[in-house]
C-alpha cells in the first residue's frame, strides 16, 4: 500500500507540473493516415531480443508501397549488423512518395553522410534512445555503448527535428535503462519525448517474459513529466493491449502526458472527468 500511495503522490506532482506548463488539452491519436513503410521488407540482421523482426511483418515493403490517401509516412526497416537502417537504398522511390506528405524516419545509429542524403525528405526522426550499456548488448547484440547513442542523437539534432523514444521495460520487462536514459536526455535537451512499453512478442528471445508492472510504468511517466515539465510527452503505440492498457492509459493521463496513441476507453473517460479538451489526431504522434 505504501508503494501505491507513493505512486499516486508522484502522479499528483506530475499532474500539477502539466497544469502549470500546458493548456487543458490532450490529444488521442489514431494514426490511420500514416503509411507504414519498410526499407528492408521483413528482414533485419539484428534479431533483437524484444522484436526479432516481428513488427516488420506489419509494414509494407517500399517496393510494394502504395500510399494512396496517406498524408504522412513512417519510413523504417530492419537494421544491419551495426544497428543502422539502410536509409539511402530507395531514395528515388522516397522522392516519389514524399510529394505532399510528411515523413517520420527510424534510422538507427545513422552516419552523418546518410542523414544528409535523406534530410530533404525528413520532417522528424524517431530515435530509440537507450541509457544502459548492458541493455544495448543484451537486447540488440551490438558492440556499442550509450556514448554511441549520445553521439548519434547530437548529430541528428544538428540537422533535423528529433524525438527520442524510450522503451520502458526494454530489457525483457525489467527496469534498467529508463532512468539513466532520462537523466542523459535532460543533459542533452529534447523537443519532446515518446515512451513505449515492452510487449512480450511471439518468436523472440523475450517471448516468455512478463510486461513491466503497470505501477512501475506509471512511475516512469510521472518522473518524465517532472524532469521535462514543459516538453511534450507521448505514450506511443507500442504497449500491451487489453486489461494492461485499460489500467495504464488512465494513469498516463494522470501523469500528465500530452498524447496517447489508440487510448483505452478508460483514459478517454478520465480525460473528460478531468476537464481536458480532447483533440483527435490521425497521424504518427511525433507530427
Amino acid at each position: 500500500m505504501e508503494a501505491e500511495d507513493t505512486m499516486y503522490e508522484r502522479l499528483e506532482e506530475a499532474w500539477r507540473a502539466r497544469q502549470a506548463n500546458f493548456p487543458s488539452e490532450i490529444e488521442f491519436v489514431y494514426p490511420l493516415d500514416t503509411a507504414l513503410i519498410s526499407l528492408t521488407g521483413h528482414h533485419c540482421d539484428l534479431d533483437c531480443a524484444h522484436c526479432g523482426g516481428y513488427y516488420l511483418q506489419h509494414m509494407t515493403p517500399i517496393w510494394r508501397a502504395e500510399v494512396g490517401g496517406a498524408t504522412s509516412c513512417l519510413i523504417s526497416g530492419g537494421c544491419d549488423a551495426s544497428g543502422r537502417v539502410p536509409v539511402t537504398r530507395y531514395l528515388e522511390r522516397i522522392k516519389a512518395i514524399r510529394q505532399g506528405r510528411k515523413m517520420n524516419w527510424h534510422v538507427g545509429l545513422i552516419e552523418e553522410v546518410d542523414l544528409l542524403a535523406i534530410a530533404p525528405y525528413t520532417d522528424v526522426v524517431s530515435f530509440d534512445f537507450v541509457g544502459d550499456d548492458e541493455t544495448i548488448h543484451e537486447v540488440y547484440g551490438l558492440d556499442c555503448t550509450v556514448t554511441d547513442y549520445v553521439k548519434t542523437y547530437q548529430m541528428l539534432r544538428r540537422h533535423t527535428r528529433v524525438i527520442p523514444h524510450v522503451t520502458i521495460g526494454l530489457r525483457g520487462g525489467a527496469v534498467g535503462h529508463e532512468y539513466p536514459a532520462m537523466e542523459k536526455l535532460q543533459e542533452l535537451g529534447v523537443d519532446g519525448l515518446v515512451f513505449i512499453v515492452f510487449v512480450p512478442t511471439p518468436g523472440t528471445r523475450y517471448a516468455d517474459r512478463q510486461p513491466l508492472p503497470i505501477k512501475a510504468v506509471a512511475n516512469i511517466l510521472a518522473e518524465a513529466r517532472l524532469r521535462f515539465p514543459d516538453r511534450p510527452i507521448h505514450l506511443g503505440c507500442m504497449r500491451p493491449h487489453g486489461g494492461y492498457r485499460a489500467q495504464l492509459d488512465p494513469l498516463a493521463v494522470r501523469a500528465g502526458v500530452n498524447k496517447i496513441v489508440s487510448p483505452a476507453r478508460e483514459a478517454v473517460q478520465l480525460a473528460e472527468e478531468l476537464g481536458l479538451s480532447i483533440v483527435q489526431g490521425r497521424e504518427c504522434c511525433v507530427f
